[in-house]
């Protein structure tokens, strides 16, 4: 490796590892500032390293153990079933509409595209969730809404598209039929576009709580998120003030509490990325080169 090289390697390397700090500066704060007290937090506001360790965030949470762990439950419910059928319904219809032999996969891609135009609006939607479907207080009215997107589609579209035309004649021509060729040719072969959309989507149903506040009344079924946000508003100093209690407002953490909160909910999901992570460039840039 020449001079000229090594001193470009170099350079790229130290800006990466600046971008990296700055990127990982935001998560470290609020994981340092989880641990502060709230009297150091409203003095001194948040800091990377705090005077004084204080777990009193994280014990308001333990407060709430039986119900936080519920909630858990509720959100990895949630995201895999949400997630395992969103990824086959998905394909398939990526699978259909990349299709040449298929005659109307124009019209139907033009009525999916459509649909990013225009919705229908809340009231319709909770119309139909609640009086159509029979949905509410159901945790299948937090699933149905977040199954299928239009961009995860044409994803998955274009991405098969890049398979090659002869893998299917020769397992047609073999008798395979549609969905075997689909199931045992297209879906292993498809596995970055799959990982990138299995990531939107569980992302999408760890991070729910609209749903789960319009249509959920159960505290056994409340998600994670939503859970969260009602410690978040129980620990507001202000409310508990109107509901008539005595409460020492330098305890009281109403500010690590949103940090704590925000750990507790980001903990699990970060785990998971660093394992489809290699398949998400991949995912993203084939899926987009055909149109």
């Amino acid at each position: 490796m020449g001079r000229d090289e090594k001193i470009m390697k170099s350079v790229f390397y130290t800006l990466v590892t600046i971008f990296t700090l700055i990127c990982l500066f935001p998560f470290l704060l609020l994981v340092s500032s989880s641990f502060m007290s709230e009297k150091e937090i409203l003095q001194e506001g948040y800091k990377l390293i705090p005077k004084h360790i204080s777990f009193s965030a994280y014990e308001f949470l333990g407060s709430h153990i039986t119900n936080l762990l519920n909630a858990y439950k509720i959100t990895i419910t949630l995201a895999v079933a949400g997630t395992l059928l969103g990824l086959l319904l998905m394909s398939m219809g990526g699978y259909v509409l990349c299709r040449k032999d298929f005659k109307y996969r124009n019209q139907i891609s033009f009525f999916i595209y459509f649909t990013t135009l225009f919705s229908g609006g809340l009231i319709p939607t909770y119309i139909l969730m609640v009086n159509g479907l029979g949905l509410k207080d159901n945790i299948w009215a937090l699933i149905f809404p977040g199954l299928m997107s239009p961009w995860s589609i044409f994803l998955m579209r274009n991405f098969m598209k890049s398979i090659p035309d002869s893998l299917y004649e020769s397992a047609a021509i073999d008798g395979a039929g549609d969905f075997k060729i689909y199931w045992k040719i297209y879906m292993p072969l498809s596995k970055p576009s799959l990982a990138t959309i299995g990531l939107f989507l569980t992302l999408g149903y760890w991070n729910e709580w609209y749903n789960a506040m319009l249509y959920i009344q159960s505290q056994n079924k409340i998600p994670l998120q939503y859970f969260l946000q009602k410690i978040v508003s129980q620990a507001n100093i202000s409310l508990l003030i109107q509901q008539g209690l005595t409460i020492n407002t330098g305890d009281l953490p109403s500010e690590s509490i949103k940090m704590a909160t925000a750990v507790v909910a980001i903990g699990p999901i970060i785990l998971v990325y660093p394992f489809v992570q290699k398949y998400f460039v991949s995912g993203m840039t084939i899926g987009a080169v055909k149109g």
